[in-house]
């Protein structure tokens, strides 16, 4: 082999590095919201592994690097995100009035929450606990905030554009709530105040309910046109996965705000706890079956989109979070109910989503090497 033919070769090989694109600046000029789902996906890879039922020291290390991975991830993103705004603003008032591409600007409330519930549960490992718990206290205002924003904003604009085909995307604005009422279940054993905690209980509770609300409007148009015919486009049928994500996510929120609430309601309003326990079982089973119906038509649409040609997207992260939400909401059923056949479904669960991330993370990183994940 000539010093020429090693030279080509070690050229052709520098180079296939972003070689998809035209010129660097092109790494920020398409970074929309909907980039923060990969955030979701890893962190709840990391939350979900934290709370099973299962618990030895290598999955807890496992899980804490995979949290490690989500943080940089999220800040890498904050950082990639308010770049394209200041540098691309064309593009990004664009994609923010976009009818399909607006509604992702869930994603970054709920990257900023699971993070958020990672640092809470694995982070102190690292960081210690005091640390951990002002960054998660700090993740859970933040990502709580916009995530209402969110919730009331983009379902009013919806209204007042008249969109009629409700698309499984539609979910992404509204279920932050949802997932604010997780975290804030997950930081009421951290607050020393009774009267603090009384607050932030009856909070998580609004949350609940204000995501249960809207969610459960939307989810019936979803499915009333799925049932139709209709639906997303080929390369957007892993979005009809979202839909589990406010089922597991509020079958995890109401069994942890059940267990926390008799430490929150102490003995005066023993009788209230209870009936918010047992609330949390019976909505969680009740959801719990309707769950059934929700993944055969996702794996339906899946199938049928994958014999028709889909090709990966960063839709495919919807294939994370929202099985991620259904490990956690088992996982909290099953300690609620005492029941080892819900906690070993967790467990598969988990192995399915394990599954899925692996793959899903991997055609990413492969795409990003390349650059060809980054243009429109």
């Amino acid at each position: 082999m000539t010093a020429g033919t090693v030279g080509a070769a070690f050229e052709h090989k520098r180079t296939r590095l972003l070689s998809e694109l035209e010129r660097p600046g092109q790494l920020i000029e398409h970074i929309t919201p909907n980039w923060f789902a990969s955030v979701m996906g890893t962190g709840i890879v990391a939350n979900a592994a934290a709370t099973l039922p299962v618990h030895s020291a290598e999955l807890r290390a496992f899980a804490t690097v995979v949290w490690v991975l989500a943080s940089f991830a999220l800040l890498a993103l904050t950082v990639a995100f308010a770049a394209h705004w200041i540098l691309h603003p064309a593009n990004a008032r664009r994609y923010a009035e976009h009818p399909v591409v607006s509604l992702f600007y869930g994603a970054p409330p709920m990257a900023m929450l699971t993070v958020g519930a990672g640092t809470l549960l694995l982070g102190k490992d690292v960081i210690g606990d005091t640390a951990a718990l002002h960054i998660a206290a700090t993740l859970w205002v933040l990502g709580t905030i916009t995530g209402v924003a969110t919730s009331v904003w983009m379902p009013y604009r919806m209204l007042r554009q008249g969109r009629s085909n409700a698309l499984p995307a539609w979910l992404m604005p509204v279920v932050p709530p949802m997932v604010s009422a997780t975290g804030g279940a997950l930081l009421l054993p951290y607050i020393g105040d009774d009267g603090l905690r009384v607050w932030l209980l009856a909070l998580c509770y609004a949350l609940f309910a204000l995501s249960l609300a809207l969610g459960a409007a939307a989810m019936t148009l979803i499915y009333r046109d799925l049932l139709r015919g209709g639906g997303p486009a080929l390369q957007a049928a892993p979005t009809v996965w979202i839909t589990l994500g406010l089922v597991g996510q509020s079958i995890t929120a109401a069994n942890l705000l059940g267990a926390d609430a008799g430490l929150v309601l102490g003995s005066a309003h023993a009788s209230l706890a209870r009936d918010l326990h047992a609330f949390g079982i019976g909505y969680g089973l009740f959801v719990g079956v309707l769950a059934i119906g929700a993944v055969t038509v996702a794996c339906t649409v899946t199938a049928k989109a994958m014999r028709n040609g889909l090709r990966f997207s960063l839709t495919w992260w919807s294939f994370t979070f929202p099985v991620g939400t259904c490990v956690t909401g088992a996982t909290a059923l099953g300690a609620a109910l005492g029941l080892g056949a819900v906690s070993a479904l967790a467990v598969v669960l988990y192995a399915a989503l394990l599954s899925a991330w692996v793959v899903v993370a991997a055609h990413t990183v492969r795409g990003s090497i390349s650059g060809r994940i980054f243009l429109p």
